[in-house]
């Protein structure tokens, strides 16, 4: 049972886009994470689309003026895959925290995964008024794949150790992932839940969410996992992202 952290693109924009009132502009990560569970393997996210650089409107839609992307050749998810050894077609499971593009942009490369996604996100997609207003562009996650739609906490394996954990607010699906590892140590991927450590601290939300006071009770979700002794991975934070290994060391 391994976890490693990919790093699949990198994003430019305003501060605060990510915290009420902040000044200037902050450059973040864009994180995806592979689970090599007895199994199969998991990818918990996708990045950036691997066209994203010569053509940011394919590769964003039209959140594209909001931001600069970075995608070196190779960076974005099958390239990193590869770079570890693993074929992309080999993934089982691709593990959605959300439908927006730097979470999805990588999956038409991930051909043979089942896609796992909350019901409240997937049914939110598929109604034309939320997918405009949640900046969804269906032509980076409406590809084919198997899907499974969940409702609420989802143990993907039966085991204990690779856990969808709804936590809704930046959309109404969303979800974080807790893996667990042999040792018995747990790490959460908040993803959007959480942009930043300073988020979940100072309780400081960025300006646009699907409901602030859903984002509240799932920041409360993950302050008390934090408390019980798992680590938390933040969805975009730079600062923190520098202190976490890169593949192909592990992360768990």
């Amino acid at each position: 049972m391994r976890l490693r952290a990919l790093t699949c693109g990198w994003l430019t924009g305003d501060a605060a886009s990510l915290v009420a009132g902040e000044p200037g502009r902050l450059r973040v990560p864009v994180p995806c994470f592979l689970v090599d569970h007895p199994a199969g393997l998991v990818l918990f996210d996708s990045g950036l689309h691997p066209a994203t650089m010569r053509d940011p409107a394919l590769g964003m839609g039209r959140a594209a003026p909001a931001f600069v992307p970075e995608l070196g050749d190779d960076e974005d998810v099958t390239g990193r895959l590869r770079a570890l050894g693993v074929a992309p077609a080999d993934v089982r499971w691709l593990v959605t925290s959300h439908l927006h593009f730097d979470h999805v942009g990588g999956h038409a490369g991930i051909p043979n995964a089942t896609l796992v996604v909350q019901r409240g996100e997937w049914d939110a997609a598929h109604d034309d008024t939320q997918a405009h207003a949640l900046f969804y562009e269906r032509h980076l996650w409406d590809l084919g794949h198997g899907v499974r739609v969940v409702d609420g906490e989802h143990d993907l394996f039966g085991d204990g150790r690779v856990v969808c954990l709804p936590t809704p607010g930046h959309t109404p699906g969303h979800q974080s992932l807790r893996v667990r590892g042999d040792d018995g140590r747990s790490v959460v991927l908040t993803a959007d839940a959480c942009y930043l450590r300073r988020t979940l601290e100072e309780g400081r939300l960025p300006p646009l969410a699907w409901s602030h006071d859903a984002m509240r009770a799932s920041l409360a979700r993950l302050r008390a996992l934090r408390a019980g002794g798992a680590t938390l991975v933040y969805g975009h934070d730079p600062d923190c992202w520098a202190a976490v290994p890169q593949a192909p060391a592990p992360l768990l």
